[in-house]
């Protein structure tokens, strides 16, 4: 399970790279020929406005799933543990019904522009709003885990309920995972070579 997880972690990540990529590969590039060359791409500024839509919605994703959404945690701080786990699966629950809502709503709207295209790519429009049925479901696969694990796994609640208070936490916690990583790599080197 950690494998697969771990394994969908990386493919979120690398497709956020590949739109920033993209979508900086396209617009320089247009930059570049309209200046240089009088002329350009005709659908970079549509296919680039594509990709930061899913960009912003899979970086969602991400950031859920790190605990990084800014959140107001002062009046949780208070509270005892078992009135933490209430809040906690409480809002919980308000975040399903609003991914609910999400997902109802991107369904609808992609199924009603299936066959209405960009016009300057000709993709269909549904590519552009299905990104809203991914988030949702992504979304609420992890905020139906982190309720799970909250409803019984009592030792994790103060790691749920945790908001990271500023950068220098947050780059610690990169760095923390960064290192994580390494030595993990180098354990799998030294058990490979016996």
């Amino acid at each position: 399970m950690k494998k697969i997880v771990l394994m969908l972690d990386k493919l979120l990540h690398v497709l956020m790279a590949l739109c920033l990529a993209f979508m900086a590969i396209l617009v320089f590039g247009n930059v570049v020929l309209r200046y240089a060359f009088h002329s350009g791409i005709t659908w970079s500024e549509e296919m680039s406005r594509f990709l930061f839509i899913w960009m912003i919605f899979l970086g969602a994703i991400g950031a859920l799933k790190d605990n990084d959404h800014l959140g107001v945690d002062t009046l949780l701080k208070k509270l005892p543990l078992s009135a933490k786990r209430v809040v906690f699966i409480l809002s919980n629950l308000i975040v399903l019904y609003v991914l609910w809502l999400v997902l109802d709503g991107s369904w609808k709207i992609t199924m009603t522009n299936m066959h209405s295209t960009a016009p300057a790519t000709g993709l269909p429009i549904a590519y552009v709003y299905g990104i809203g049925i991914v988030m949702s479901i992504g979304m609420g696969i992890i905020v139906l885990f982190n309720t799970y694990r909250a409803l019984f796994r009592t030792d994790t609640i103060e790691e749920l309920t945790r908001m990271k208070e500023s950068e220098e936490e947050i780059m610690e916690a990169v760095h923390e995972e960064i290192m994580e990583s390494h030595h993990g790599q180098k354990r799998d080197a030294v058990g490979g070579e016996r």
